[in-house]
Parts: C-alpha cells; structure tokens; sequence
C-alpha cells in the first residue's frame, strides 16, 4: 500500500471542515463498536471493518463516489486500508485522517476520551 491512491487530511483541517459546514463531506469510522462507546465525532457513519461483509455490497448505494470522504479509525491504519478499499470500489475524493481519533483528542479536543 503506497498510500498515493488517496489523500491525507490533518485532525487540524478535520476540525475546521466540522465547524463549517460538513454537509458536502461523508464521514466514516471504521472503528469497532466498542471503540465507538469509549470515543466518537458526531456525523460520522460507523462501518467497522469486521463486518466488512455487512456493508461492503452496498456501499455504493449507502455512499456517493465523488464525494469528498474522510475516513477514521483510532490511529489512522485501519482507515488507511478503507481508504484503498473506497478507490479501488471507484471513489475518486478519498481521504485518511491522520492520527485518527487518537489524535483528535491530544491535538484539537482534549474532551474526546482516550484508550
């Protein structure tokens, strides 16, 4: 995995495309349910990665492929994988949140819990 199928996005630029208005950006956390009741960004979709199987055969009907989407997980791995996965399925605006959530939380909002 290059990582040159798709761009980054810092947890900076994240937070300043949620103050304004995120309603052009599809959202998503890859992050286990689990992970989700400990921490989570409000407008982001959740679809773990474990049930791939679930919602990977409509993700095109769930998702628009040309819009701009930001993919989390806890420190940006996991998201990475999805990212590749999205541009392979044929999204063209696809973007991994560096640090994931963890970084959210030491560099933006210290609010969000960690684990």
């Amino acid at each position: 995995m290059t990582g040159q199928e798709f761009g980054q996005v810092s947890v900076e630029e994240l937070a300043q495309r949620l103050a304004e208005d995120p309603v052009d950006l599809q959202l998503i956390d890859v992050r286990e349910p689990e992970e989700l009741a400990i921490a989570q960004l409000p407008t982001f979709i959740n679809l773990p990665l474990s049930q791939y199987g679930e919602w990977s055969t409509n993700v095109n009907q769930r998702l628009s492929p040309e819009k701009e989407t930001l993919v989390l997980c806890h420190h940006g791995v996991r998201s990475a994988q999805m990212c590749q996965w999205l541009v392979s399925q044929g999204f063209s605006n696809v973007k991994n949140i560096a640090g994931g959530i963890h970084a959210y939380s030491v560099y933006v909002d210290r609010s969000v819990p960690q684990y």
